[in-house]
């Protein structure tokens, strides 16, 4: 259940992050008020999942890290920005060290 919280945060994070690109430096205002609100339901659902029992170590780790490799994906997919070899390689990295971070923690959740 926490971690459906936690999983919820990260899509939350990653909407708001694509539609920051998409607002054009919050001139339209759709893409703008989504911003907001996924940031907004990011950190309530993170918040939330901290209450419930996440360790804040582990889950903002994999929050940020989840965020940031689905972000450069949707760049690749949505914008078609580009990414080098190195750039996979390190966003598999960041996956790589979120889990271990995870199974290192002992995490009951």
């Amino acid at each position: 259940m926490v971690y459906l919280l936690l999983v919820g945060a990260i899509l939350f994070e990653v909407v708001g992050t694509i539609s920051l690109k998409l607002s054009e430096g919050f001139s339209k205002v759709i893409p703008s008020v989504v911003v907001v609100i996924g940031y907004l339901g990011a950190f309530v659902l993170l918040g939330i999942g901290l209450n419930k029992g996440l360790s804040v170590s582990v889950s903002y780790a994999i929050w940020a890290g989840a965020g940031t490799a689905l972000v450069a994906i949707a760049g690749v997919v949505l914008f078609k920005e580009q990414i080098s070899t190195l750039g996979f390689v390190g966003i598999g990295l960041i996956i790589a060290g979120v889990v271990m971070l995870e199974l290192g923690s002992g995490a009951t959740h």
